[in-house]
C-alpha cells in the first residue's frame, strides 16, 4: 500500500476529518460517506475526495475502508444494515476500524467481515483533533502479522506512532485500557484541583507541584490550560463519550472477570454530568459549582 489506492471514510466527524485530509495528502484517492454528523468537508471536496450515499457505495469504491465512528453500535450499523458496507465489500477487501469499541462485538465484526470475504483489523487511535489535523495520532492496532505490514504504510499517512497489540480486538482491549487510566487520572486531578482551591492554594502552585511530582504527565498538561485559564481546548473529549469508554470498559472487566472498583466509582462521575454537554477539563467547574 506505498502506492496511490482508493480509500474508503465513513465518520469525517472531529478525528475523522484530520485522518481524511492527511489521506489525500499522501496521494490516496478517496472517497467518503455524506452524513449530517460529519465536519465541514468542503477543503475536502477541493482536494478530490467523493461524497457517497451510502456505506455500500463507500465500499464498492474502496479497496480499504476506514471507520471512525462513535462505538460498537455504530459500527456494526454502517458495516450489516440495509446499505451498509458489507453489501458493497469486494473479496479481499480492508476493513480499518477506528473507532473505540466492545472487544468481544469488535470479534464479531471481523467475523462477518471474513465470512463476506473480506478482511478486517482494530486500529484504535488516542490523542486529540488537533494531532489528528496533523497527521500524528496513535494508532493501536489488532490484526494478523501480515496485514498488519501490508497496511502499515497507509496508517502512516496519518499517524505518527502505531503499536501493533496483536490479534483482531487486542487494539481495542488495549485502547479502553488506554482511556480508562487517561480518563481516571483526569478525574483525580479534576478532584484535586477543586479540594486545592477550597483550601485557598494557588492554581499556579498546584500545577508546579504536580508537574514536577508524581502529577506530572501527559493528562496534567492538556489539564493545565483549564486549570490556569478556564481554556478547555486542551481536551477536546466530551463526558458524554467518556462515560461511553468506560462503560464499556466495565463490560470488558466483567466478561475477563477482573476487579473494576476504581473504574466503577470514576464512570460514576462522569455518568452523573455527562447530560451538561462539557468536557473533560470542564469536570472540574462542575465539581467546584456542586461543592458551593
Amino acid at each position: 500500500m506505498r502506492q496511490a489506492i482508493n480509500v474508503g471514510l465513513i465518520g469525517v466527524g472531529l478525528m475523522g476529518h484530520g485522518i481524511a485530509r492527511n489521506i489525500l495528502g499522501a496521494g490516496h484517492r478517496l472517497c467518503f460517506l455524506d452524513h449530517a454528523g460529519n465536519q465541514p468537508v468542503d477543503d475536502l471536496l477541493a482536494e478530490g475526495a467523493i461524497a457517497k450515499h451510502s456505506g455500500r457505495e463507500v465500499a464498492e469504491a474502496a479497496e480499504v475502508v476506514i471507520l471512525c465512528v462513535t462505538g460498537s453500535p455504530q459500527v456494526e450499523a454502517v458495516l450489516f444494515e440495509a446499505g451498509g458496507v458489507l453489501e458493497g465489500l469486494a473479496p479481499g477487501s480492508v476493513v480499518i476500524d477506528c473507532s473505540t469499541a466492545l472487544p468481544s462485538s469488535t470479534q464479531q465484526v471481523a467475523a462477518r467481515v471474513q465470512a463476506a470475504g473480506g478482511r478486517f483489523m482494530d486500529a484504535a487511535m488516542t490523542r486529540t483533533p488537533k494531532e489528528a489535523e496533523e497527521g500524528r495520532l496513535n494508532l493501536i492496532v489488532g490484526a494478523p502479522e501480515a496485514l498488519f505490514d501490508e497496511v502499515r504504510p497507509l496508517l502512516e499517512s496519518f499517524a505518527e506512532n502505531i503499536a501493533h497489540a496483536g490479534p483482531v480486538s487486542a487494539g481495542h482491549t488495549l485502547k479502553l485500557l488506554h482511556n480508562f487510566v487517561s480518563l481516571g487520572f483526569s478525574a483525580v486531578l479534576a478532584e484535586a484541583t477543586v479540594a486545592s482551591r477550597a483550601a485557598g492554594i494557588d492554581d499556579a502552585a498546584l500545577l508546579e507541584v504536580l508537574g514536577k511530582g508524581g502529577g506530572g504527565g501527559v493528562v496534567l498538561e492538556r489539564l493545565r490550560p483549564f486549570i490556569a485559564s478556564a481554556d478547555p481546548s486542551g481536551f477536546r473529549f466530551s463526558v458524554a463519550n467518556a462515560s461511553k469508554d468506560l462503560g464499556y470498559y466495565h463490560a470488558m472487566t466483567e466478561q475477563l472477570g477482573v476487579s473494576d472498583g476504581v473504574a466503577a466509582a470514576v464512570h460514576d462521575l462522569y455518568a452523573g454530568i455527562e447530560d451538561q454537554g462539557v468536557s473533560v477539563p470542564e469536570v472540574i467547574r462542575v465539581l467546584q459549582e456542586k461543592g458551593s
